[in-house]
């Protein structure tokens, strides 16, 4: 089947809403700073609203206080949310009722499998859309996914779109621990807080068209998407809180702040700024959509201290 994209949409300014959602499993790296700067530099310059969302779903990963330390670094870059902070962990409740509603519609269904059900590629095939096998146990929740491409118009890399029967599966929106998947949390917070368009890292591209999938199965507006370029080691290797690369202290925000602004391709002002809201005056007004490097992965240079 062909891929299809609808012409991209010009987002009204007075009604641009962005966000920023870390997972509180560490304090802020370089990598997940350069999100952050994009998405909010994005809104400001649409004079938009910016919200934070904690994905703290998975309690097992998350580290006691990293939340409050997140938020803490956040404000110390300037960047604090227009509304209330959301906790994923707070809204299982919620999460719970939209999951029945797509049981009950057909749209998605109990599976007994486990790991060893997935193909070579890690796609699982649909071996208990007609109900569990004789003798198995619910272990997990998937959504039922058809046989087309789900495409979009990317606001900086165009058309893009993937078959995710295809790619995937029917992929868990509800893990065997109990834990509600990022597809189904995501698409559920996002419609929620009215979001108009997600800025985030080129390495959640595939996620993209599940999430649409989701949104068209629970008839809500799917937003805008800009996957910006991500900072890697090496080519296949991005910056990750586990491996603590880049950690930024949040000492020096301005330096840290020009070396994410540099990353992103953008102008820079004609001097240094002398401090965190000199800074915000020159992005809010510099941010250029066509500036934004053409690369989806580009080697850190360890000759920039975001620190």
């Amino acid at each position: 089947m062909g891929q299809h994209c609808r012409p991209g949409e010009t987002i009204p300014a007075l009604t641009y809403h962005g966000r920023f959602a870390p997972s509180p499993t560490g304090p802020l790296h370089f990598g997940s700073l350069i999100s952050a700067v994009a998405s909010y530099a994005r809104a400001r310059s649409l004079s938009g609203r910016w919200s934070v969302r904690m994905e703290n779903t998975d309690h097992t990963r998350e580290v006691t206080g990293a939340a409050r330390q997140i938020l803490s670094q956040l404000e110390s870059f300037g960047m604090v949310s227009d509304t209330p902070v959301i906790f994923q962990r707070e809204r299982y409740a919620r999460y719970g009722a939209v999951l029945a509603g797509l049981k009950t519609r057909g749209l998605a269904y109990d599976c007994g499998c486990t790991r060893k059900a997935l193909d070579e590629k890690g796609r699982y095939p649909g071996i208990c859309r007609d109900g569990l096998p004789h003798d198995a146990m619910a272990r997990a929740v998937r959504l039922l996914t058809p046989d087309e491409v789900v495409a979009f118009e990317d606001t900086r890399l165009g058309c893009h779109g993937e078959n995710v029967w295809q790619q995937a599966g029917d992929f868990a929106v509800l893990r065997a621990d109990g834990v509600y998947a990022y597809q189904l949390v995501v698409v559920v917070d996002d419609a929620d807080l009215g979001i108009t368009e997600v800025v985030r890292g080129i390495d959640i591209l595939t996620s993209t068209p599940r999430q649409i999938l989701l949104q068209r199965y629970l008839g809500v507006q799917s937003p805008a998407y800009l996957h910006h370029p991500v900072a890697v080691h090496a080519p296949g290797h991005k910056l990750s809180k586990s491996e603590g690369s880049a950690t930024i202290s949040g000492q020096n925000p301005v330096n840290a702040l020009m070396a994410a602004w540099e990353f992103l391709g953008q102008s820079a002002p004609p001097g240094l700024p002398r401090s965190v809201a000199e800074f915000w005056a020159h992005a809010e007004r510099a941010f250029r959509l066509e500036q934004l490097p053409k690369e989806n992965e580009i080697i850190w240079r360890q000759g920039i201290q975001p620190t």
